[in-house]
């Protein structure tokens, strides 16, 4: 019995060990500070390339850099990694400025300061299998008299993003990236999904099949970044749109690929790298 329990306590120890030494994952999420406009709620920046800005931006930076990540990972097509490396080599040689993306104010700058060779393209975003009214969710909804109840989940949040916007008027870069970051939010961001399946019916439901692709696309996602991890010791620093949290979080832990870096304590500078 002793050497029974000795056994399973080394391989729980063993167990721990190896969780120890997974690489590390940090996600940030962030709104598009360039207003791409393409989702169905949409903050609305002013230029973060003031001088004041560009101020907040780098004290960020240089505190994401605290945590010494080894890949920069940016929500870039992932086809498109040969452009963005001359983006990044024009970059370092002084033949790029940057523009207001978050890839660009985040990214580029962040992999240059901690001197990496390349910044990370591991975004998918094309077409999913069939036509697109298959799932535009809210074509079907007018068109089944539920314009109303369409308005109704829809407004929320517009609001919410409405506050995001005067948000940070009044506060700094990091405040507003923590808000991005806030746990909560995330998860009521999560909660609008499983409204969606309400626009469709048991023929037709365009509703459940827009979130079946939206996991399908975070899975694709993520199966980019993993391959980034081809050490024990890499940190992957993920910079992504704020609504992909929940699901690139969720594959990071729940794949048992990455340990999950919360980016909380390292944006306020209260975090220190072992």
């Amino acid at each position: 019995m002793c050497r029974w329990v000795s056994a399973a306590f080394l391989a729980v120890v063993s167990l721990c060990a190896g969780a120890q030494e997974a690489p590390q994952m940090m996600f940030l999420g962030s709104g598009h500070l360039a207003n791409h406009n393409r989702d169905v709620a949409n903050t609305h920046v002013e230029d973060v390339r003031t001088p004041a800005r560009q101020a907040e931006i780098e004290t960020m930076v240089a505190r994401l850099a605290a945590w010494k990540p080894t890949h920069v990972a940016i929500e870039y097509p992932y086809a498109k990694q040969a452009e963005l490396d001359k983006r990044y080599a024009d970059y370092r040689a002084g033949r790029y400025t940057l523009t207001a993306d978050e890839t660009d104010q985040i990214g580029l700058r962040l992999a240059k300061q901690l001197g990496l060779p390349r910044v990370d393209a591991v975004d998918w975003n094309d077409n999913a299998p069939g036509k697109d009214a298959d799932y535009d969710w809210m074509a079907w909804a007018k068109a089944h008299g539920k314009a109303d109840l369409l308005e109704a989940r829809v407004a929320p949040w517009k609001a919410q993003a409405a506050k995001e916007t005067e948000y940070l008027k009044s506060h700094s870069v990091t405040e507003w990236y923590l808000m991005w970051n806030d746990p909560k939010r995330m998860a009521e961001d999560q909660k609008g999904y499983f409204d969606l399946p309400l626009f469709g019916d048991d023929s037709n439901n365009p509703g459940a099949a827009w979130v079946g692709q939206w996991y399908a696309r975070n899975l694709r996602i993520f199966t980019h970044i993993r391959a980034l991890a081809t050490k024990p010791d890499d940190r992957v620093l993920v910079i992504y749109g704020a609504g992909h949290g929940p699901h690139l979080r969720k594959d990071a832990v729940e794949s048992n690929v990455f340990r999950l870096v919360e980016p909380q304590p390292w944006l306020t500078g209260q975090a220190s790298a072992r």
